[in-house]
């Protein structure tokens, strides 16, 4: 997404409306069914809630009402409604935002958009999508820490509205793009499964190989990370980016939004990540406990954090051999058993991390275990590039043709 925003505000060519949103359509708000009434819920409408309104061609939903229900506490539209979410943890990093592609019912977290007459649904809604960043600047933050969307501001951005057939022809655009994109989602997909079914199989061979089985604090070293709260300041002391548990996902480490720590220069090299480091998560849900990935080494000098395990190889183990293991069935299977569970989330402690069980081959087996394994991973990096670099190009013509900076080719 540009960060110039105004360029969108821009004059639109001539023959396209200036428009309000408040004036965009007919403005609808949702609801929710009594719980307790079973005749409600269990039906097949869709009942869109902030939190399942994932994708933008909207259809479907973890839950779903009876039309008993959907006309006592909700709200139905018809296909071609725009949806988007004005309440929820979501509105602090993204705007969800789509159109209904069926009947849908929908919550109190969510606005319909009818579009009036002489609008495209789709337009309007890539229309208002494209002013995400402004719309970010909207969200306020309410008592209980989620985000709110101030929708009487939502309505006073103005947007610009051309003739019918040049809204198809952008919609046709952005949808080529679509397309490209979801084309490759599936070659991905099926990569996926194929690194899925070659971990296994390496996994597998340790029945009957006779490999050793050690406890991982035999073939690794096992540290925690600094710990927040109480930074030192003055003279001796240097501020680092870190990795928090947020940044550590399952198979991949994820830098767009890296934090800063302030610590005493003696405790760099201490906390200071190597390339080859595989970091796991201390807690989280249950059956998520210690995901993690191997350090690529990507920041020149980058810290974490003590809520986030740094397991150091030795000479017997490979770390993407160990990442395989940890993220395996068996490993997972370790986590769970030995997690402490509470309420809201579970966690492990250094000490099961030391103590967990681990296959160790030879060196020389690990790595033509990790061989086909690799280079599906390599396929996966080189399409998940490609995907990137076309969001970027679908996202500027977009924009473009949204502000009237280009013309559509016509038929």
């Amino acid at each position: 997404m540009r960060a110039d925003t105004e360029r969108v505000r821009a004059a639109w060519p001539v023959g396209w409306r200036r428009l309000r949103l408040a004036d965009a359509g007919r403005w609808l708000s949702g609801g929710t069914p009594s719980t307790s009434n079973d005749a409600y819920w269990g039906g097949d409408i869709p009942w869109i809630s902030g939190a399942s309104m994932k994708d933008f061609h909207v259809s479907n939903s973890p839950r779903r009402l009876s039309m008993l229900g959907a006309k006592n506490g909700s709200r139905l539209v018809e296909p071609g409604t725009t949806l988007f979410v004005v309440r929820g943890m979501s509105l602090k990093s993204e705007f969800r935002i789509g159109v209904a592609e069926r009947q849908v019912a929908f919550g109190q977290d969510v606005k319909a958009l009818i579009p009036a007459e002489g609008i495209d649904p789709y337009f309007l809604a890539y229309a208002i999508r494209v002013r995400t960043p402004e719309i970010l600047g909207m969200v306020e933050e309410t008592s209980h820490g989620t985000g709110r969307l101030d929708t009487a501001r939502l309505k006073e951005l103005e947007i610009g509205i051309p003739p019918m057939d040049e809204q198809r022809r952008i919609v046709a655009v952005h949808g080529a793009f679509e397309r490209r994109i979801g084309a490759l989602e599936q070659v991905l997909s099926k990569l996926d499964v194929a690194r899925e079914a070659l971990s296994a199989q390496a996994l597998s061979q340790s029945q009957g190989a006779g490999w050793r089985v050690s406890s991982l604090d035999e073939v690794a070293t096992v540290a925690a990370g600094v710990t927040l709260g109480s930074e030192p300041v003055g003279e001796g002391t240097i501020e680092l980016p870190y990795l928090r548990v947020a940044n550590v996902l399952d198979g991949r480490i994820d830098t767009a939004d890296v934090k800063s720590v302030r610590i005493l220069q003696a405790q760099r090299e201490r906390f200071a990540l190597r390339e080859g480091d595989l970091l796991l998560t201390e807690g989280g849900d249950l059956d998520k406990l210690g995901r993690g990935a191997v350090w690529d080494g990507r920041i020149d000098v980058c810290l974490y954090q003590n809520h986030v395990f740094r397991v150091r190889c030795g000479a017997r183990m490979s770390p993407d051999f160990l990442a395989l293991y940890t993220s395996s069935t068996e490993g997972r299977a370790y986590f769970q058993r030995v997690g402490k569970q509470t309420t809201n989330l579970a966690s492990i402690n250094s000490t099961q991390v030391k103590k967990m069980p681990v296959p160790v081959p030879p060196v020389e087996e690990q790595e033509r275990l990790l061989g086909p394994i690799h280079a599906v991973r390599s396929r996966i990096a080189v399409i998940e590039r490609h995907i990137a670099k076309l969001r970027v190009v679908q996202q500027g013509a977009v924009e473009d043709l949204l502000g009237g900076k280009a013309s559509t080719p016509t038929q």
